[in-house]
């Protein structure tokens, strides 16, 4: 596809007022970064798995990584950056740290995610 197909010909000259409520519905610069950083966690494919395979269970770092086919440290380290974003909690059971997605919402994305690419 050529960039000519996503833009105007000319200049349309549409009522500003179409403009005007799409800048004041922006989002504000701190929401929109954070979006942005937390939609390049979920882009990786390995996160991606893991927050699967918590899809309605918990799971302690060596399930997850014989789940996987992974080191447990390779797996440590992606629900590091999962647990900053908010993407999964964990909590002690004795010398095991079981993981489960941090709410409802993060399955949400999952599905609407599927959803999406699944009737594209």
């Amino acid at each position: 596809m050529e960039d000519r197909e996503f833009i105007c010909e000319k200049n349309c000259g549409h009522d500003e007022t179409a403009v005007c409520l799409a800048k004041s519905a922006m989002l504000p610069e701190n929401d929109i970064q954070r979006l942005a950083e937390m939609f390049k966690i979920l882009g990786d494919p390995t996160r991606i798995k893991i927050l699967h395979a918590l899809t309605g269970r918990e799971l302690c770092v060596c399930d997850i990584a014989e789940t996987l086919g992974m080191g447990q440290s390779a797996i440590s380290h992606q629900l590091r950056m999962l647990k900053g974003y908010r993407l999964v909690k964990y909590r002690k059971e004795g010398k095991e740290v079981i993981y489960s997605l941090d709410d409802a919402h993060i399955l949400g994305l999952l599905c609407m995610g599927l959803d999406h690419i699944n009737h594209s």
